[in-house]
């Protein structure tokens, strides 16, 4: 096992997604640097709905009050190496194209429950296809999507104040806290500098 494996496999058991894990994981390339163009206005707001879907408003904001749309564009612009971005670029043209087959509209003019069935076959759809795809391919663009959209809010202000519990100064250490079922997860900051 290697250490992307065991990271990989540690993540999943802790019940989080690996975000970006092939992009993120594998370091920088000077090879891999972006010659794609950028993204534009629609794809924006394509992207915050799509976010929205994912993570809607509910007693908290959704994705797209944490502004998830520019912070996809600046991680695939600024962390993905070409096929990465490649795949993703791709991807919301597809589902645009998909919801149109499906329920006759493009995404944005479909209904939340359109959205919703929608993303939920794509996301069957992804889950089909990782274990097939080949070590050194991205993954299924929906993959890529849904990854940052989880990080991009769960590390956003409302993400670690809304929806997590976040105490910007922490006391002492308390090893056992009291949990009662239904109580938000507690938000962790990266250590800084500290290595284990």
């Amino acid at each position: 096992m290697n250490r992307r494996e065991a990271i990989a496999r540690l993540a999943m058991l802790m019940g989080f997604a690996v975000i970006g894990a092939e992009s993120l994981l594998s370091g920088a390339s000077v090879a891999g640097k972006k010659t794609a163009p950028g993204f534009s206005d629609a794809e924006r707001t394509l992207l915050d709905e799509i976010g929205d879907t994912i993570i809607p408003a509910t007693d908290t904001p959704g994705a797209k009050a944490a502004n998830i749309g520019a912070f996809m564009i600046m991680m695939v612009t600024e962390c993905y190496d070409d096929a990465h971005h490649a795949v993703f670029k791709a991807g919301l043209g597809k589902i645009d194209e998909a919801s149109r087959q499906r329920h006759g509209k493009s995404f944005l003019p479909s209904t939340p429950a359109e959205r919703t069935a929608l993303l939920n076959e794509l996301d069957a759809e992804q889950r089909a296809h990782q274990p097939q795809k080949a070590k050194d391919e991205p993954p299924h663009y929906f993959r890529l999507l849904k990854q940052l959209t989880l990080l991009g809010y769960f590390t956003s202000e409302i993400g670690c104040t809304k929806a997590l519990r976040y105490l910007e100064v922490p006391g002492a250490y308390r090893g056992s806290e009291p949990y009662k079922k239904g109580d938000r997860a507690w938000f962790t900051p990266p250590s800084r500098g500290f290595t284990s």
